[in-house]
Parts: structure tokens; C-alpha cells; sequence
């Protein structure tokens, strides 16, 4: 396994007083380095449909929910967004959210299901903006965040297993497999520690 890709976290001039001590993060590119299987099949989940949903914190705290497109581009993981639009002003207040690939039709889990959890950092400098805008065709004005993850989940079915997948910065793929009866998830060998082996 390569690089971590641990990053120093972006920190928002107005953090509300109950957000807890920030998290490492990871650029996508950095993920993409430290986990190339896991990222391939991530993108790819995200690639089979165009809309997604977003799980932003509304003023008062409680979740708010809403679609949005996800354009990997350049090694970065981008959202764009309508200007002043709610999951815009939610996130300019507080950046965390999450963001699940649409789970499609029916009950197939293809490809499985996929989450990624992190902060948007707002991107304000002209220049990126117009290279977003004539990259992806995007019509301005908009808001544009560049994902910073804390956490990729990937859960899929094998053969009887329910398995999952889990990332975070500065630590390797976590898996765990969880049978159809009532016996207790199983961890897989050497998942879940960090490069000193600690839990």
C-alpha cells in the first residue's frame, strides 16, 4: 500500500461550537494512492448514474438531503453547486457531509453500495473557477467545493457475506463480512491498524 494521503484539514472561519476536533482528510487523488483498488470501484459506482445524494446540516442541526451531480476531474472530487442554493449555504456554515452514489433500481446492489464522508471546501480563487466552468461545462455564477474525504464506505454481497469496506486518512482498508445468521461480523486479518499495527 502506498501513501495515506493524510492532509492537514481545511478549518472554516465560523465553526459552530458543537462541530468536535477535526478529523484528518484526503484529497481524492490521495485516496486514489493509497487505495487504488478501492477508489476504481468507488468511481466506478459513482460513474453509473448522474445524480446523487447529498447529506449537508441544516442551521438548526438536523439533516438535510438533496441531489447533486459528483465530477471527478483533474485528481479531485468536485461539487458543484446553484448559487445560494440550501446544501450550498449548509455547507459554507459547516462543511462536513455525505454523499451516497445513487443506489439505482431495484434491490441488485450492483456494484454495491457506496458513501463518502468529508469536508467541502469552498473554492473561490477566479481562475479555478474558470477552469471548472470551461472543463465541465458549467454555466456561471455556481459554488464550487472540492472534497476533502474522513471516510469511504464501500458495502457489497458476497456469496453469503455482507462486506464492508471502510477507509479513512492515514489508515488501511477495514474490512468486515457479516453472514446471514446471527453469528458476529467478522474481521479480516491485519484490517483496521495503522502502520505501528495499533487498533
Amino acid at each position: 500500500m502506498g501513501d495515506t494521503g493524510t492532509t492537514p484539514s481545511a478549518t472554516p472561519t465560523a465553526r459552530p461550537a458543537t462541530t468536535p476536533a477535526t478529523a484528518p482528510t484526503a484529497t481524492w487523488a490521495a485516496f486514489e494512492k493509497a487505495e487504488p483498488e478501492l477508489a476504481a470501484a468507488v468511481r466506478e459506482r459513482f460513474g453509473q448514474y448522474t445524480h446523487h445524494a447529498l447529506a449537508t446540516l441544516r442551521k438548526d442541526g438536523s439533516p438535510r438531503l438533496s441531489g447533486i451531480e459528483a465530477d471527478f476531474r483533474d485528481g479531485g472530487l468536485w461539487l458543484g453547486m446553484m448559487p445560494n442554493s440550501r446544501k450550498a449555504l449548509d455547507v459554507r456554515r459547516d462543511p462536513r457531509f455525505s454523499l451516497l452514489a445513487n443506489p439505482g433500481e431495484g434491490t441488485g446492489m450492483g456494484g454495491g453500495d457506496v458513501r463518502l464522508s468529508g469536508r467541502a471546501v469552498e473554492i473561490t480563487d477566479p481562475e479555478t473557477l474558470a477552469w471548472y466552468a470551461r472543463e465541465a461545462g458549467a454555466p456561471q455564477p455556481f459554488h464550487l467545493f472540492r472534497v476533502e474525504l474522513t471516510e469511504v464506505v464501500r458495502t457489497s454481497v458476497e456469496g453469503e457475506d455482507l462486506v464492508v469496506r471502510a477507509w479513512a486518512p492515514g489508515r488501511p482498508v477495514r474490512t468486515v463480512r457479516r453472514g446471514t445468521d446471527d453469528s458476529p461480523p467478522r474481521v479480516e486479518p491485519g484490517d483496521g491498524r495503522d502502520r505501528r499495527g495499533r487498533p
